[in-house]
């Protein structure tokens, strides 16, 4: 049978070509076996695992190495007790963080920088992986095409049946980058009104008056009144009786507002002297006078309830009385006579 198929022969009897290139792995392997297929087999079998191996590893590097960067610049720094340094990855960004809400600043501030840390981190695991998984393809010697032009297609449908969710996630990174909210503000929604309690990527926690927590998505929400940015106004209506001298009362309203506003328990929290603009609204019971203070933000509550209490008691002291006492008088002295 030998010298039947003599060219088959020959091509079986010559080594591979690639041996006589100097320096390439074909070489190498046919002087450690001396045998021709896996020498002609040597860029399969040693230099393409080996490139992807490396495409690999530098992946890993780059990947623990851009994690390592962004826990650093995400890192409260240390001795930082009392929340005045901002982590280095804030310090470019807006902060709309109250100074009246005190320690929960620093919870604010670090929950703000886990949050767009872990979105840094997870955009880095996908592009890294990603381009990595694009050079091993490469590497096999697969078209790229007719996989990119699949993953586009299943992107497609996946973000059409996820669509609220990726709502939500990138609503979720624009409210942390605009700090429109964080832990600590009081905050109207919509739906509910409340306390801040935890912010994430896809879910606002807040607990409101009456104790009950709310979990409210990101991407539902249209819009966010913050009660807790700047400044707060101070607003409280007085009332008064229709035969109640307005002028007198206005004078007295002005005086007492602004003693009160003095007072060491309110003092603090007031930023601008108190406003009377005089007559505010006039219905079937009463006239009502109304005074505004400008206060630091969150603190307009505590404020009117000091400011009312003084004003009211002042009022009944000068002889104003309320208006329902008018309408509703005491029936005791009527009780008596009839008896």
């Amino acid at each position: 049978m030998e010298g039947a198929f003599p060219q088959v022969d020959q091509l079986l009897s010559d080594p591979p070509s690639c041996i006589q290139e100097a320096g390439t792995w074909c070489q190498q392997i046919w002087r450690l076996t001396g045998n021709e297929w896996l020498a002609g087999s040597a860029n399969w079998l040693v230099a393409k695992p080996l490139r992807i191996l490396f495409i690999v590893v530098i992946a890993v590097v780059v990947r623990y190495a851009i994690r390592k960067l962004i826990d650093r610049l995400t890192r409260t720094p240390e001795g930082d007790s009392d929340g005045k340094k901002l982590p280095t990855l804030l310090r470019p960004l807006r902060e709309r963080a109250p100074e009246v809400l005190g320690p929960v600043v620093l919870e604010r501030r670090r929950q703000r920088a886990k949050t767009i840390g872990s979105v840094l981190k997870s955009v880095t695991t996908v592009v890294v992986y990603g381009m990595a998984f694009v050079l091993v393809l490469g590497e096999l010697g697969i078209n790229l095409a007719p996989i990119l032009a699949s993953a586009g297609i299943v992107g497609v449908a996946i973000g059409f049946g996820a669509q609220n969710l990726v709502r939500d996630f990138l609503s979720g990174i624009f409210m942390m980058l605009e700090d429109q909210y964080g832990v600590g503000d009081v905050v109207d929604v919509g739906e509910a009104v409340g306390t801040i309690e935890a912010v994430g990527l896809r879910i606002t926690t807040l607990r409101d008056l009456n104790g009950t927590v709310w979990y409210v998505r990101n991407g539902e929400v249209l819009r966010v009144g913050n009660f807790s940015q700047g400044y707060a106004v101070g607003v409280v209506d007085i009332p008064l009786s229709y035969d109640a001298d307005v002028t007198k009362a206005t004078a007295l309203l002005e005086e007492v507002a602004a003693e009160a506003a003095q007072r060491p328990a309110v003092a603090p929290d007031v930023l601008e002297p108190p406003e009377v603009l005089g007559v505010e609204n006039v219905t079937p019971e009463a006239v009502h006078l109304r005074v505004t203070v400008k206060v630091r933000p969150g603190r307009q509550w505590s404020v009117q309830r000091a400011l009312r209490a003084e004003i009211m008691s002042a009022f009944e002291r000068a002889g104003f009385e309320p208006p329902l006492r008018r309408l509703f008088p005491s029936n005791s002295g009527s009780s008596s006579n009839g008896s």
